[in-house]
Order: structure tokens, then C-alpha cells, then sequence
């Protein structure tokens, strides 16, 4: 059973490299000690899970209030707003 439960987790995970600072990485060990996480690994899946979830829920809410509202902001309506919230000239990228 532990050889087919290796398997199907090598499948369907891959190890990657993640630099998180100092402080975070602490306070993660912290909780896997306090028996709050399973492990760290355990901790950083769960919590990209709960991030992309929450890119979904809100890229979803966006989608429905364009939709809603006669959707994407025309050229003119993106530089009126760019002007007002004082974001003209910086470059767009995402959180990721």
C-alpha cells in the first residue's frame, strides 16, 4: 500500500524550489512544532491551494460584474481611470 501511495503522489506532485523570507519560513516551522501544519511542504500546498482558489472566486466575480456592467473598460475608460487612481505610467503585472 505505501509503494501504490508513492506512486500516485509522484504523479500527481512535483518538488519545486519556493524562497520564501526567513521570518515566514519560522513561522511556518512553527506551526508543524505546535502541531497546527503536518509539515512545511504540507503548509505551502495547502496554502497555493487557497490562493489559487481565491484568483478563481475573484476572477469569477470580476467576470460576472462585467458582464453585468457592459464589460471590459474601453481604452478611454481604462486612461480615466489609470489618470484617477494615479497608476497611469506603471506597468501591469500580475500578484503572482
Amino acid at each position: 500500500m505505501a509503494q501504490l501511495r508513492s506512486m500516485v503522489l509522484g504523479m500527481a506532485t512535483r518538488k519545486i524550489t519556493v524562497t520564501i523570507g526567513e521570518d515566514q519560513f519560522e513561522r511556518i516551522r512553527s506551526l508543524v512544532s505546535g502541531g497546527n501544519a503536518k509539515s512545511v511542504s504540507g503548509f505551502v500546498q495547502h496554502a497555493v491551494g487557497v490562493a489559487l482558489d481565491d484568483v478563481a472566486g475573484w476572477g469569477a466575480l470580476l467576470s460576472q460584474a462585467l458582464t453585468e456592467s457592459g464589460g471590459e473598460l474601453s481604452d478611454e475608460e481604462r486612461a480615466w481611470a489609470d489618470e484617477v487612481l494615479g497608476t497611469s505610467g506603471r506597468s501591469r503585472r500580475s500578484v503572482a
